[in-house]
């Protein structure tokens, strides 16, 4: 008797008919067809881009009282490394807030007698305030120091200062770390988790809210109802800035038992720069529910929205190190400004006029993401 295709234990046929439809249902489904040709593609321009973990010519101020031709051989010889870059002459007190404030990384002092003591072959010393907090942005950079007190002045000096070139270095140079003296990674990782953490979990969770209605049929029954847009968002959001602060709560507490961080700034600063954080995180989650039809397409996204909140805002590389389209995208994430704040007020002791800069450009998120939101939750429910 002859066997049909039904018969058979394994039939091509019907293989190439599931793959076909497999095919066809992938073809429907485009928010998941684009994501698997973006997130490789993302991922190989962030890797093989904007990734650098040596990066170079940091914003460097200088202090010199005494601007002699040796100290400019010296400030020459510190931007020939390629890794300072000075932007600015200034006061001690001044450098000390560019330091404090993050506009600078590093700040030379020269004492305002360096020439006179270079000259009377009394080796001065010349401070170099270096902002530590990310050990990894500034420990590159510290390392070409060692030789440049006897390398900057050798065409200096010459003639009757041969004698100056004999021996040891002519001046030296004293590396002061500050905000992380003991370079410890954890005081810049461990605060970044906060900002890792609320974005991971609180966008999926939001974004799937709307979508797990959806999927269930209760959106019709929510439609139903005389509530708006408006009061939807609110009522959606809410329940979810009360889990974020339970998650920073315990990364706080974890933080300061475990890892000892310090905290040097005030806790209400820190944490009205978290309810900002929330929102804004929470607007992105509520705007990938009104354009993915399931969760599944909710967890796409998020994850889509997730590997640029990681690589470029400095939690993981440095932020510095990113050439400049990086960094204009890194700007646009609220939690490139939210890990500024979080590190400034733990490590630096950062007071409101210092997170302003931050805050508003969250704030600016909000405003934009929120109104996008709206309109695409009034063009779904109609």
């Amino acid at each position: 008797m002859r066997k049909t295709i039904s018969d058979k234990p394994l039939s091509w046929r019907r293989i190439w008919s599931i793959l076909r439809k497999e095919f066809v249902q992938l073809k429907r489904d485009r928010l998941t067809l684009a994501m698997l040709v973006a997130i490789p593609i993302m991922q190989l321009v962030m890797f093989g881009y904007a990734i650098n973990g040596d990066p170079k010519h940091l914003p460097t101020v200088i202090v010199a009282p005494d601007n002699s031709p040796m100290v400019r051989s010296v400030v020459r010889a510190l931007e020939n490394t390629r890794y300072f870059d000075v932007v600015a002459t200034l006061n001690e007190p001044q450098a000390e807030e560019w330091l404090a404030h993050g506009d600078a990384q590093f700040a030379l002092i020269f004492p305002s007698d360096f020439t006179h003591r270079l000259l009377r072959g009394e080796h001065p010393a010349v401070a170099v305030y270096a902002d530590a907090s990310d050990p990894s942005t500034s420990g590159g950079a510290l390392s070409t120091l060692y030789d440049l007190p006897r390398l900057a002045l050798q065409s200096d000096l010459r003639g009757p200062l041969t004698s100056l070139r004999a021996g040891e270095a002519p001046f030296e140079l004293r590396v002061h770390r500050r905000y992380n003296p003991e370079g410890i990674t954890q005081y810049n990782v461990v605060p970044g988790l906060m900002g890792v953490i609320l974005v991971m979990t609180l966008v999926m969770m939001t974004a799937m809210a709307m979508t797990r209605e959806r999927e269930r049929g209760t959106l019709e029954n929510l439609l139903a109802t005389p509530v708006r847009p408006l009061e939807v968002m609110i009522g959606k959001i809410l329940p979810y800035v009360l889990i974020g602060y339970m998650q920073v709560l315990l990364i706080y507490i974890a933080s300061r038992t475990l890892f000892e961080v310090p905290m040097f700034g005030s806790r209400v600063l820190l944490s009205a720069a978290v309810l900002v954080f929330i929102i804004a995180t929470l607007t992105v989650g509520f705007l990938f529910s009104t354009i993915a039809r399931t969760q599944m397409q909710s967890m796409q996204m998020t994850i889509f929205f997730f590997l640029p909140n990681i690589l470029l805002s400095g939690f993981m590389f440095p932020f510095r190190g990113m050439p400049a389209w990086a960094q204009v995208v890194g700007e646009a994430l609220p939690i490139t400004h939210f890990l500024r704040i979080v590190r400034g007020v733990m490590l630096k002791g950062a007071t409101w006029p210092d997170v302003l800069p931050q805050i508003w450009p969250m704030g600016l998120f909000i405003v934009v993401v929120g109104a996008l939101a709206m309109s695409r939750y009034r063009q779904t429910l109609d």
